[in-house]
């Protein structure tokens, strides 16, 4: 069985790596990573293949950034000539990013089984692309392996078969297990980026938080007040960071007495400034997930969360109509300890990837050697 990997952007490495770990501990797989280009320098995309342990990909299409209808149709192009020449067995994807959309669109048109990891989220927004890449790619995937309940529910909702769906857990906590295990005391230190533990983390990356220059002046009014709180390392994307540029506020943020800004982080630094935090604010999907299983608390500066789980489960408080006062109160409560305290949440062991392989084992190699073997016998 031949299975491509589709890798673009920052949150698909640390799906995509147990998985193929995983695929390769069988010979009969051949595990391909294509890589789309979606995130293309080194520290938003090649310091997770050294990081992860990834091989090189076997593809890179090359696509970099562009409006979403220029990247979703150049991946399309690119990808379908690869698939013509490759011919595989299986596409697989992950997440929600156009990468994700492009690649499963061509593989279907090409009648190739299509596998959606992490598939079946809904934040109910669908004024955030990445929504709708959910739907779009659920609605034409072969198999959906999911992270939480909800993820069940709202596919059963939007009449998608249940033989199609599979609660397996998540794969990036494979991931972040992974690399919290290989990850000595000397190397966490080494890798420790702010003055020691007890700090406030802050990532911010969505349009609607980092767009429009109302959205910044609140988000300097409540790193000012966080920064009276604890110290806050803001590792800043590099849209955030064009923002702030564009709006002539990089100078006075840079200002803020009490903050470290940070250049976007490798996973493994990243892990370990989440592990030493008193507190993560961020607006990303995947650091809800990782704070939860780390017990770390969290808020999340959104209207709503494709992830409900971290919520109603683990230490993520969903903070919808945000300013600056009410980032200060609530942070200010759970520094005090007046916070929840979260579990981890179901089939969030490590262990997912091995699921995941072992069900499409089980559909694509197992299920024909039976039947060649009942022919035989025939």
């Amino acid at each position: 069985m031949k299975v491509m990997n589709i890798v673009g952007a920052r949150p698909n490495f640390m799906k995509v790596a147990p998985l193929h770990r995983a695929f390769s501990c069988y010979g009969d797989i051949e595990s391909l990573i294509v890589h789309t280009g979606q995130h293309y320098d080194f520290q938003m995309s090649g310091i997770f293949f050294q990081q992860l342990y990834l091989p090189e990909p076997a593809y890179f299409l090359g696509i970099n950034s562009g409006s979403h209808a220029q990247q979703t149709a150049g991946i399309m192009l690119e990808f379908e000539k690869i698939l013509l020449m490759e011919k595989p067995d299986l596409v697989l994807v992950v997440g929600d990013v156009n990468s994700t959309l492009a690649c499963a669109l061509v593989a279907v048109k090409e009648h190739i089984p299509v596998v959606h990891v992490e598939a079946g989220l809904r934040s109910g927004d669908r004024k955030m692309p990445e929504e709708i890449n959910r739907i779009m790619t659920d609605a034409i995937a072969d198999h959906l392996f999911v992270t939480e309940q909800s993820a069940v529910d709202n596919l059963l909702k939007e009449n998608i078969p249940a033989s199609k769906i599979h609660f397996v857990g998540n794969v990036m906590i494979d991931s972040l297990l992974h690399c919290l295990k290989g990850l000595s005391v000397d190397q966490e230190s080494a890798h420790l980026l702010s003055s020691g533990p007890g700090h406030i983390l802050l990532t911010l990356h969505r349009p609607a938080n980092v767009d429009e220059l109302d959205g910044l002046v609140e988000i300097m009014a409540m790193i000012r007040k966080l920064t009276g709180l604890q110290k806050v390392i803001f590792p800043v994307h590099p849209r955030t960071l064009r923002s702030f540029e564009l709006n002539g506020l990089l100078s006075h943020l840079r200002r803020i007495k009490n903050l470290e800004i940070l250049a976007p982080q490798g996973y493994i630094e990243f892990l370990t400034l989440v592990k030493r935090a008193s507190l993560v604010v961020t607006d990303s999907g995947g650091i809800q997930e990782e704070t939860s299983f780390l017990q770390i608390p969290c808020i999340t500066l959104r209207e709503s969360t494709e992830r409900p789980v971290t919520v109603e489960v683990g230490t993520n408080h969903l903070l919808p109509a945000w300013n600056a006062e009410s980032v200060f109160e609530l942070a200010k409560q759970i520094l005090r300890g007046n916070c929840k305290k979260g579990r981890i949440p179901n089939l969030w062991d490590g262990s997912t990837a091995g699921r995941i392989v072992t069900i499409l084992r089980e559909k694509y190699i197992n299920s024909y050697v039976c039947a060649d073997k009942r022919q035989s016998s025939d």
